[in-house]
């Protein structure tokens, strides 16, 4: 994997779930409600690229956060 990717996207997750007024703590409890064992220090990985994203918690962030894989990508 390619680690400056990874931070990318992770940055791009971070700065739409800021941008909705959604903490970690908020994100990682609406994952696991639908069906992704996630913990908030997870979800803080994944934001500084220190944690791969698996595909099903893509398509899940894509839903909850509202957005379009376009802009979770868009780096």
């Amino acid at each position: 994997m390619n680690k400056e990717i990874e931070t990318k996207v992770g940055n791009k997750i971070r700065m739409i779930r800021e941008k909705q007024g959604i903490t970690q703590e908020d994100l990682a409890a609406r994952l696991q409600v639908n069906g992704c064992d996630i913990t908030r220090s997870a979800v803080a990985k994944i934001e500084v690229g220190q944690r791969h994203l698996y595909p099903d918690e893509i398509i899940l962030l894509k839903k909850l956060l509202s957005t379009t894989y376009d802009e979770i990508f868009d780096i």
